[in-house]
């Protein structure tokens, strides 16, 4: 569909009707879409809700056109937040020991999707942009979060995973690493074709990549969700050159 740049607006959630019209999303994408599920989804009200979101704050992207509808989400939790919670949300999944060591700003981002008909173009990009913003008002470091392959065979997803290890595994200083060990390198590296590899490789993947994005080492199976995840980590003082264009949007 064409869109209009104008006719979109990006701000945090604010009350609990947007909290709710973000979860309906998430449900449209994660649970009807990708055959997700938990304990807290409600199939009734059609909501994908889970423990953490009283916690979290939520990046929303509406369009005009649609009366103010949510069309993208972004889930954002700071260590301060993750501090109330009891914990971040991927550490069910990850041991985020080195990230918590650092003694360093850090950002969770999860649960990001738009609306079918948003995607492949500029909406993800306005989300990015307000994300920036966002961790230059709260002097994040280190962003990170899970991201995730649709389905759980991990042989089928041998080439994009063993590429992801042998090509951007993190530094060890960042390196967190899969609880429920799932290792990555299915392939030697002369073994891959990188062309196949990136092909199914989804596009958020790619796109924290082209952000200077690296992996933590190993995956997570994770059957209820219906999903082979993996942990993305980007230091902030280490974005390549691209990147910085757009976290800083040409400002210096």
């Amino acid at each position: 569909m064409a869109l209009d740049d104008a006719d979109f607006t990006v701000r945090l959630a604010s009350d609990e009707a947007d909290l709710r019209a973000a979860q309906r999303l998430r449900y449209e994408v994660f649970v009807a879409e990708l055959g997700g599920g938990g304990t807290m989804v409600d199939h009734d009200a059609r909501l994908e809700r889970d423990r953490f979101d009283p916690f979290f704050d939520h990046l929303i992207l509406t369009d005009a056109r649609r009366d103010d509808a949510v069309v993208g989400v972004y889930r954002l939790l700071r260590d301060d937040q993750a501090a109330a919670a009891g914990q971040f949300y991927s550490e069910d999944e990850y041991n985020l020991a080195p990230l918590r060591a650092s003694g360093r700003r850090l950002l969770e981002l999860g649960r990001s999707c738009l609306h079918p008909d948003y995607r492949g173009g500029t909406a993800m990009m306005h989300l990015w942009n307000a994300l920036a913003d966002y961790v230059r008002a709260h002097g994040i470091e280190i962003l990170f979060g899970t991201a995730s392959f649709h389905g759980t065979d991990v042989a089928a997803l041998a080439q994009p995973l063993s590429l992801l290890h042998h090509r951007h595994l993190a530094p060890e200083a960042l390196r967190v690493r899969s609880k429920h060990f799932q290792r990555m390198d299915l392939l030697p590296e002369d073994a891959i074709d990188r062309r196949l590899a990136m092909r199914d490789v989804p596009a958020l993947i790619k796109g924290y990549l082209r952000l200077g994005g690296v992996v933590g080492e190993g995956a997570f199976v994770d059957h209820a969700f219906n999903t082979t995840d993996i942990c993305l980590v980007m230091d902030t003082a280490r974005l390549n050159e691209k990147a910085a264009g757009i976290y800083t949007r040409g400002r210096g």
